[in-house]
């Protein structure tokens, strides 16, 4: 069952009932974890560039796309490699500020993954 965000602010997002205060993995089943960042940290130093090492973890075969919540002032991007991965899946990605991207998912019909980067 998808979760509802029900806010966000520096350092905090509201899924369902709970506040959570760290970053965010939704996956395609409804399920939150917490985002494996150290993937892309190990790589570039920061969480602020994804991957293709965290692409590859992040992406679900069936995703219609992926939702990235960028942080609260939309500081994460995707690699260049993450980015020709994802266009070989054919899984469109969406990046947003994560106050733009609670928004969007609440609104989402389509079965995608969201990421929520919840500091800046």
């Amino acid at each position: 069952m998808k979760p509802i965000l029900k806010g966000t602010g520096f350092g905090w997002i509201d899924v369902d009932e709970e506040r959570v205060s760290h970053d965010i993995l939704i996956r395609l089943d409804g399920e939150v974890s917490k985002r494996k960042k150290q993937l892309s940290k190990e790589i570039y130093g920061t969480s602020h560039t994804i991957s293709l090492t965290e692409a590859k973890y992040i992406y679900q075969e069936g995703a219609q796309g992926l939702l990235i919540g960028a942080g609260q002032f939309g500081r994460v991007r995707l690699s260049p490699e993450a980015v020709i991965f994802f266009e070989e899946k054919g899984c469109p990605v969406t990046i947003l500020t994560t106050p733009q991207a609670v928004k969007t998912w609440n609104e989402s019909k389509e079965q995608i993954i969201g990421l929520f980067h919840i500091t800046c």
